[in-house]
């Protein structure tokens, strides 16, 4: 998305020698590789960690409430997460550097706040992703195991699949569950007959009324999570380590986040013609998807159902997995950055900072957060979530995306990006639109907290 070899913006507050930094990388910039859809791997797995059940919800509700009118707006969202993602790649490949490197040049405020987010987000995320991914398994083997038991399971096979695979194996098994998720999404669609004329129109901008917030959901929701900071880490542990990679981050970015598009056209599809056109409602949150596997049934059969109850379990325990080790990444480095910092506050010498090809998912803290993600959450299984973890947990959430997009803006018109690769006009008009956008939704959200 972004445009390179223009003369990028003024430069911002930088830390001591950046500026120095930024123009010997660039002066040496590598050779340019030739982007190969061979290599094509990181984006998917950002994006199918993305896309959860409850983004899957979120668009199924909107194609049932209005019909293909709201098609455009899916499309905008997909443009926006392209931006994003990109201008993350971009900042580990143009500088050598992470992206919590980056925030920590910021200000003492952004390990602050990413402390205290990556530690309440992650104990009540691990609850939530593994009911999500149990939900399906309980409606596929009805009368087996509760959903509590389900959902421990799917926690340690998690823990355990991360604990054990490094990126290449991780990118693997993520790929084969968005081809799952892609085929069955798109079966359902095609079983549906979708109104292409419909369709087409869907694809002017109209807001239909009380479409709102159901627009900026669509937009703004569907593949956007934490782990969008984690797709430079996962470039980097797939061997793209300098700016020659850039043309093929851009591709992998691109290829992956169209793949979401059709998820979520499909999606809304379904949503159109299945639930609009005769009326019929599904429940919140992943609820509505086994709604959705009941009212398949009943036009389809069960083998379409059943089709669906897989695509849903691809969909789930994709961002559970993409979770486990992506938001590990980035703790892992948050760990050891904040120890080089106190190191040389000290006089001491910091420790090597490694940033590629993926040694971090031997260490401690990376072991470490995959532990606190999985065993600690399995209490929330048995009680109703305390009162003010909810509301901790809702403010900082609606606050991470609006703070990711904010600090790119920052990170990519200053003096720490090499030149060549600070943020264009196409970019910086895409990242303030999205940063925008996610102080509307931030607002929305923390409205409908249970205050």
């Amino acid at each position: 998305m972004a445009s390179t070899g223009e003369k990028g913006a003024a430069d911002g507050a930088e830390r001591p020698g950046s500026g120095t930094k930024a123009a010997a990388e660039s002066a040496a910039a590598p050779p340019e590789r030739k982007a190969s859809w061979r290599l094509v791997g990181p984006g998917i797995v950002v994006a199918a960690t993305g896309v959860g059940a409850g983004d899957l919800v979120a668009t199924l509700a909107a194609g049932s409430r209005f019909g293909y009118t709201l098609l455009w707006a899916a499309v905008v969202g997909c443009l926006v997460k392209i931006a994003l993602a990109e201008a993350t790649g971009r900042w580990h490949l143009a500088t050598g550097r992470t992206i919590f490197d980056g925030w920590r040049s910021l200000g003492a405020w952004t390990t602050v706040y990413f402390a205290v987010y990556v530690t309440v987000w992650g104990f009540v995320y691990g609850a939530a992703a593994m009911s999500s991914s149990a939900l399906p398994l309980v409606a596929l083997f009805p009368g087996l195991l509760e959903l509590k038991t389900w959902a421990i399971l799917c926690g340690l096979a998690g823990l355990a699949f991360v604990w054990f695979n490094r990126y290449a194996i991780v990118e693997k098994i993520m790929m084969v569950f968005v081809g799952v998720m892609f085929v069955v999404v798109v079966y359902v669609a095609v079983r549906v007959t979708p109104h292409l004329g419909d369709a087409a129109a869907g694809l002017l901008p109209v807001l239909p009324d009380g479409s709102l917030l159901y627009t900026l959901g669509l937009v703004g929701g569907v593949g956007g999570t934490i782990t969008m900071a984690a797709y430079g880490y996962w470039v980097n542990a797939k061997g793209w380590t300098d700016s020659g990679w850039m043309r093929m981050m851009r591709l992998d970015n691109r290829v992956a986040y169209l793949t979401t598009g059709v998820f979520v056209v499909a999606m809304l599809i379904v949503g159109a013609e299945l639930l609009h056109a005769a009326g019929t409602a599904v429940g919140s949150g992943d609820q509505g998807l086994l709604d959705l596997g009941r009212i398949l049934e009943e036009r389809f059969g069960a083998v379409t159902a059943k089709l669906f109850l897989i695509g849903f379990l691809a969909a789930s325990f994709s961002s559970l997995v993409g979770v486990w080790h992506g938001v590990s990444l980035l703790f892992a480095d948050f760990v050891e950055r904040t120890r080089a910092a106190r190191a040389q506050g000290t006089g001491g010498e910091p420790p090597a900072l490694e940033v590629a090809r993926g040694r971090r998912e031997r260490s401690r803290p990376f072991r470490g957060y995959l532990l606190w993600l999985t065993f600690p959450p399995m209490g929330l299984l048995w009680l109703d979530k305390p009162f003010g973890l909810v509301i901790a947990y809702g403010v900082l959430g609606a606050f991470f995306m609006p703070f990711l997009a904010g600090t790119l803006l920052w990170l990519l018109n200053s003096g720490r990006t090499p030149r060549q690769w600070r943020n264009g006009p196409l970019s910086n008009a895409m990242l303030a639109a999205a940063g925008l956008l996610f102080v509307v939704l931030c607002v929305q959200q923390v409205r409908e907290l249970p205050w």
